[in-house]
């Protein structure tokens, strides 16, 4: 569970210390990142190699107050290790193509990781992280947003105790309007990298977004997805990598999905929802919703299950800081990916097997298996192609 005890070693009775690579001037994730370690108490921010630009990073880290800034993630990595108040964990939001490099240099150097997704930039890159995180005892997180949401892990537990039967059916769409113009040509520092091949990788709509419907439906469900049939556009002129995507799921079980995920869908924010329909029951969240999931038993009325309420599972209850009918929204369920992460850290630290309920490497190998694939059948003109 969550919040059992850790007995720690006297000198480890204290706020982790946590360092920072990328998420720096004009950066979107670093912030969230920064919040969502910090929210409940548990480690503060010390250091960053914020930017590959030394001025912009040294900037970046004054404008934070933190204690050093580096000018690359390499003696970063090297001189927190020696430092007897070095960083115990090292976050990762940086572009796409970055990410195997340094999570190789911080696991090496002994220091926990924690990574934006998607996790690496290649399926090759993915397959040698996982060795190398199985090689050490040490604490690799993802930060799949989407499952630290008290609702997200209701549904979960009610499909585990088997309230909707067997699922027979899963919808998953993902819809923004971001990308509607070609921002990349305006200096958009986000819509730059995100469209560049050479910085986001194979793909940028599943990569990006895609990837979260994956993992939400995959957490959920229990149940993983054997074969796909993908069909990629790029709408908007002259941009390489696709912009919307629209894929066809068979699951293991014998069920079947869609995945909808599109960054030019006029008028849409961050419209992320999922249904699931099993043989009993259905199941449907809505992220710009977040607090309510709604749970529809066969032959019987809807029921709305609102989060902070006595009926929730512990492991929703666990994830909800508020009181009922108070919001609780993104930065929550990004600080319920940190704060399991830190117990796992501080267990580690003791002696103690980590208990996960986050994310981990296997996750982030999961969801580059699935661009990879994903692009392939889009390659082939929409073919069905396996997962594995």
């Amino acid at each position: 569970m969550l919040h059992s005890t850790v007995t720690l070693p006297a000198s480890f009775q204290r706020r982790l210390r946590g360092g920072i690579i990328g998420g720096g001037e004009g950066a979107f994730i670093g912030s969230v990142h920064r919040i969502a370690a910090e929210l409940d108490g548990q480690s503060q921010i010390m250091a960053g190699a914020m930017s590959s630009d030394a001025v912009k990073a040294q900037r970046s880290a004054d404008a934070w107050y933190l204690d050093r800034s580096y000018d690359s993630y390499t003696k970063m990595a090297e001189e927190e290790a020696k430092r007897t108040d070095g960083i115990d964990f090292v976050i990762i939001a940086t572009p796409n193509h970055l990410h195997f490099p340094v999570a190789k240099a911080f696991l090496d150097a002994g220091i926990h990781v924690i990574c934006d997704k998607p996790m690496t930039f290649t399926l090759e890159e993915a397959e040698r992280l996982v060795e190398i995180v199985e090689s050490k005892h040490l604490v690799f997180a993802l930060t799949h947003t989407y499952t630290g949401y008290p609702a997200v892990r209701q549904a979960r537990a009610m499909v585990q105790r088997g309230l909707i039967g067997s699922v027979r059916k899963v919808l998953v769409e993902y819809n923004q309007d971001w990308l509607m113009e070609p921002l990349e040509k305006q200096g958009h520092k986000q819509a730059m990298w995100r469209t560049d091949p050479s910085k986001s990788g194979l793909s940028n709509c599943v990569g990006d977004i895609g990837t979260h419907g994956e993992n939400l439906l995959e957490f959920i469900t229990g149940i993983k997805i054997k074969s796909l049939c993908a069909d990629f556009t790029s709408f908007v002129e002259d941009r390489v990598l696709e912009d919307d995507a629209n894929i066809l799921l068979r699951l293991e079980n014998g069920g079947k999905g869609t995945l909808v995920c599109s960054q030019i869908a006029c008028g849409e924010e961050n419209n992320l929802n999922i249904r699931v329909y099993g043989s009993k029951g259905g199941l449907e969240w809505h992220q710009q919703e977040p607090n309510t999931l709604i749970f529809k038993p066969a032959g019987k009325p809807w029921e709305r299950l609102r989060v902070g309420l006595d009926y929730m599972s512990d492991d929703a209850k666990s994830g909800t800081r508020t009181p009922s009918g108070h919001p609780e929204g993104y930065l929550e369920a990004f600080a319920n990916i940190y704060k399991r992460a830190i117990a796992d850290i501080r267990r580690v630290k003791s002696g103690m097997p980590m208990e996960g309920g986050y994310p981990t490497v296997y996750d982030g190998l999961r969801g580059i298996q699935f661009v990879h694939q994903a692009v392939a059948s889009a390659k082939a003109g929409a073919a069905w192609v396996d997962m594995e």
